[in-house]
Order: C-alpha cells, then sequence, then structure tokens
C-alpha cells in the first residue's frame, strides 16, 4: 500500500464522517454539539485530521437511558438471531476492511499491514462470536435430593461500559462489544481521546446492518470524551460491568471506583513483557521474535517485549545479531510498506520516552543501540524517534516500570530458574515467552513453578495473540480476559436453578423441620 493512495477525504467519504462530528450516537442518532471541540492530529505526518465534540454529562445520560431501554428489547432476542446480526457486521467489516485499516494507521500510526491486521481480528472476534451465540452453555448438576434437578444458566447482564486505548483503536472494542451483543447485553464505547475517527467509522459500518435488521436503538452507543466521561461511567450504577483497556494508573482508578459500588470490571492493563533466550534457542527465531516485539507499533502494544533474558553462553552473539538487525530497520510513515517503524503516538509519548532514555543511563545501563528523537523530512511530525537497546541489571527501577515505547533491555542470566525469577520479578504479568528446544526447559516455564503472566510462549515471542484464546494477565495487568475461551462469562449473570418435582420438600444437607 503506497503513500501515495492515501485519501483522507475519500476515507471520510466512504465512512460518512463530517468535518466536526457529534459527540455521542445511539447507533441510528448522533448528538451532542454542545461540548468543548477537540481537534485530532495525525502522529505521520502531524497534520490536523478533524474536530471533534466531547460528550457532556447531559450526553452521557442520555446515552445510557437509551442503552438502557434498548436492552430490554435486545435481551429478548434469540441468541443465534443476535449471532446472525453480528455474522453481518463481520462481513461489512470485509467489505471496508483496506479503508478502515487505512484510517487505523493514520490515525494512531502504526503500519498499514497492522492496520489491516487489526481489522482482521475485528473479523475473527464476530466470527468467533456468532458460533459461541448457539453455545452459551451452563451445566446440570445432580441434586443431593431426590426428585430434584439442578443446573445453572447464564443470563444477559445489562448495559456493559467500554472504555479502550489508542494503541488499538478497533480491536479491543469488538472483543469485548462482538461478545456482549451475542450475550445480550447493550454497549457504551467511550474510545481513547487521541482516535476518536476509527471509532466514529466503525458506529458508520454498524448502522446500516443494525438498520436491516431493525435493531433497537440504542444496542451500541458511542461517547466521545476524556477522563471525566471514564469516571461517569466507573461510578455509574446502571452499568454493571465495565471493561477497561489502558495504563496499570487508570486501571486502577476504574477498578476502584466500580469497586465501590460492587460492580464488575475487566482489567486489561500494562505489560512489561519479557523473553527468555535459552542456549539451546533457534537464534533465528529468536532473533526476528525479538525484534518484532520490541519494534512493533514502535513498541506501543501492551504485549511488546521489553525484556530479553539472555542465557550468558550466547549473550554477545545474541548482542550482536541484535545490532546488526536493528541496523537494517526503516523508521518512517507507516502507509509506506518499505518502513518498519513508523511513529509514536503524540509528542507528550516521545517525551516519555526521552526520559525513559536518560532515567536507564543515570542508573547505569550501558547504550548498546543508541536511541534519541527524529526530526527532519519525513518526520515533522515531531512523534518519530529510534528504537533503543540497552544493558542493564535488574535491579534497576527503570526495568521495573512499562515505557510505551520502543526500548528494549537486555539481561543476563546463567540457571533457568533464574531467568524465571527475573521474568516474574516486575509487577506487571501479562505477556512472556521462551525461546528454546529444550524440552524440560519449556515444561518448567509453562509449569507452576514458570512464568507467572496471564499468557506463556514458547519459540514465538511476547507480542500477539489470537482470537480463540482469553487475552489478559495477572497483578498489575488486572486480572481480565478478554476475547476468546470462556471469557464470554463475565458479560453475563450467572444463575444456579433447583426444580423439586416430587410430592416433598426434603432440606438440603438433610436438615428436618416438621410443623
Amino acid at each position: 500500500m503506497a503513500q501515495s493512495n492515501f485519501n483522507l477525504q475519500q476515507i471520510f467519504s466512504t465512512f460518512n464522517i463530517k468535518e466536526t462530528n457529534a459527540a455521542a450516537s445511539t447507533g441510528s442518532n448522533w448528538f451532542g454539539r454542545e461540548g468543548e471541540v477537540k481537534t485530532s492530529f495525525s502522529p505521520v505526518d502531524g497534520k490536523e485530521i478533524a474536530k471533534v465534540y466531547l460528550a457532556t454529562e447531559a450526553d452521557y445520560n442520555k446515552l445510557i437511558e437509551k442503552a438502557q431501554e434498548a436492552f430490554q428489547e435486545w435481551r429478548l432476542w434469540p441468541a443465534p438471531r443476535r449471532g446472525e446480526v453480528v455474522r453481518q457486521y463481520s462481513e461489512a467489516l470485509r467489505k471496508f476492511k483496506e479503508p478502515l485499516g487505512q484510517l487505523v494507521s493514520y490515525e494512531m500510526g502504526k503500519s498499514y499491514q497492522e492496520g489491516l491486521g487489526e481489522v482482521q481480528e475485528m473479523i475473527d472476534i464476530c466470527d468467533f462470536a456468532v458460533g459461541l451465540s448457539r453455545q452459551l452453555h451452563g451445566l446440570t448438576m445432580h441434586s443431593e435430593r431426590s426428585k430434584h434437578r439442578m443446573y445453572e444458566q447464564y443470563h444477559p447482564l445489562g448495559v456493559v461500559g467500554i472504555i479502550s486505548a489508542f494503541n488499538f483503536p478497533v480491536a479491543v472494542w469488538s472483543w469485548n462489544t462482538a461478545l456482549a451483543w451475542v450475550c445480550g447485553d447493550t454497549t457504551i464505547w467511550k474510545p481513547s481521546e487521541k482516535t476518536p475517527l476509527t471509532a466514529l467509522a466503525c458506529q458508520h459500518i454498524l448502522e446500516e446492518v443494525f438498520r436491516k435488521n431493525e435493531v433497537p436503538e440504542g444496542v451500541s452507543c458511542v461517547v466521545m470524551g476524556d477522563y471525566r466521561i471514564g469516571e461517569l461511567m466507573s461510578n455509574d450504577k446502571r452499568v454493571p460491568l465495565v471493561s477497561a483497556t489502558g495504563s496499570t494508573r487508570m486501571g486502577k482508578k476504574v477498578g476502584a471506583a466500580v469497586g465501590a459500588r460492587l460492580g464488575k470490571a475487566l482489567l486489561e492493563l500494562g505489560g512489561n513483557n519479557a523473553m527468555i533466550i535459552s542456549k539451546d534457542a533457534d537464534l533465528k527465531l529468536a532473533i526476528i521474535g525479538a525484534v518484532f516485539g520490541a519494534v512493533g507499533t514502535a513498541g506501543q502494544r501492551c504485549t511488546s517485549t521489553r525484556r530479553l533474558i539472555i542465557h550468558e553462553d550466547i549473550y554477545d552473539t545474541v548482542k550482536q545479531k541484535l545490532k546488526d538487525a536493528y541496523k537494517q530497520l526503516s523508521i518512517g510513515n507507516p502507509l509506506d510498506p518499505s518502513n518498519h517503524v513508523g511513529p509514536l503516538i503524540d509528542k507528550e509519548a516521545v517525551e516519555m520516552y526521552k526520559n525513559t532514555l536518560q532515567k536507564v543511563e543515570k542508573e547505569g545501563g550501558k547504550v548498546l543501540v543508541e536511541g534519541g528523537a527524529l526530526e527532519g523530512a519525513g518526520y515533522e511530525s515531531g512523534c518519530y524517534v529510534k528504537p533503543a537497546v540497552y544493558e542493564v541489571e535488574k535491579h534497576f527501577e527503570v526495568v521495573q516500570q512499562e515505557t510505551f515505547a520502543p526500548v528494549l533491555y537486555l539481561l543476563k542470566y546463567s540457571d533457568i530458574n533464574e531467568a524465571i525469577a527475573i521474568q516474574n520479578g516486575v509487577p506487571q504479568g501479562l505477556s512472556s515467552a521462551i525461546m528454546t528446544n529444550n524440552l524440560r526447559e519449556s515444561e518448567l516455564f509453562l509449569s507452576h513453578a514458570g512464568s507467572d503472566c496471564g499468557i506463556a510462549n514458547v519459540n514465538i515471542g511476547t507480542s500477539g495473540a489470537e482470537i480463540g484464546g482469553a487475552f489478559g494477565g495477572e497483578k498489575e495487568t488486572g486480572g481480565g480476559r478478554e476475547s476468546g475461551s470462556d471469557a464470554w462469562k463475565v458479560y453475563m449473570r450467572r444463575q444456579t436453578n433447583t426444580i423439586n418435582y416430587g410430592e416433598d420438600l426434603p432440606l438440603a444437607q438433610g436438615i428436618k423441620f416438621n410443623i
């Protein structure tokens, strides 16, 4: 996809996006033009993309009321019928895959191929949800009482609030909403204020599908806003589940607010992911996995590789191979397929990146591949940086933190148990990997005594995941699970039922109560 083929106005026309957009949508109805206006800029070239209104509290309350009203009807649709609507949305996404992938790339800054990959994730989770719509199974259990039947079932939960981050502006929303819809829930999505246009595009694609199927207005709602909308949603008893993706700092605030009202929070937060490279590793696989994991999406994935834990026998060899690989990286416009690394999301992210480089050097880190901000022709947005690599010690404070940028730390180990301890010795617990052809090492890594992360891989990198598996992590990553497996259960309320079809009323545990 050549850069010259990108036409923003044509994309706007494709998705019916106006120059100044409303702040909120209940599906077919767009409203909210009383709040402040925010200008969205592309990190690719620094140009203004569009202006969007931010929702007021009154706009938010209007959405909630419409979503509650729609839930009363939507929950009564048979689940396979809801799944058919999701299937049609999947077909619409296939139709608009290329322009939506372009918009993701231009608004967020990831490569066009990664933009297409993100839309493909949307398609995949819709397909998963369609099958799930006929498999919302409960269990039947044997009762201890004669002539009793006992079973459990799952019912629609209600209004689901979705707070998504800029780095995956459409995929993470779809992970949540496709499952929530087939479960019978309605959704309210607060996209990142840094990537509002992709959310508008998704809602416009959805409108036609919902209209054809006479889906009640309010099943899918979008609300533009900053942290204030997130606070309203987190504190709102009318929203039984809030699914939030973002930083650990943000997640702690959401979790505290939702927990204070005894609501449900699904938190998918930061990662400080490590790859162990064993002396028995296939180094070709290891280097490819490490470099893509560290620099893909300019290091702005929650699953990006932050730490390489390398066996001392091959440490120098891996160092040299990394240096050689990093020399081949091309940094520039992500819509140009010849570039490997695009920009950070904004200038604030660049400052955080610079501060991290200063911290690691102050703590004594040794530069292996020099970083720094890029300026000049092709980098006018001020958001481009060079991927950096440092040799560090495990006790460095900066190594304990997640930096949302292409900064990679190298650590040395001598024993596999030491490597696993280093891997686990950070507050976050999202993704992890080991590169080894040693069966005992790989099995130990996956055992109770191994990785403490929600995702643990062997001979693939830390970055990325498949729709079929539940996605999320432990510790400061939040403990939530999205996407595949049985993650659907969090979007429903669980009920245990006991039916007495006999003529007596025996009590549980053999209790006698005669009157």
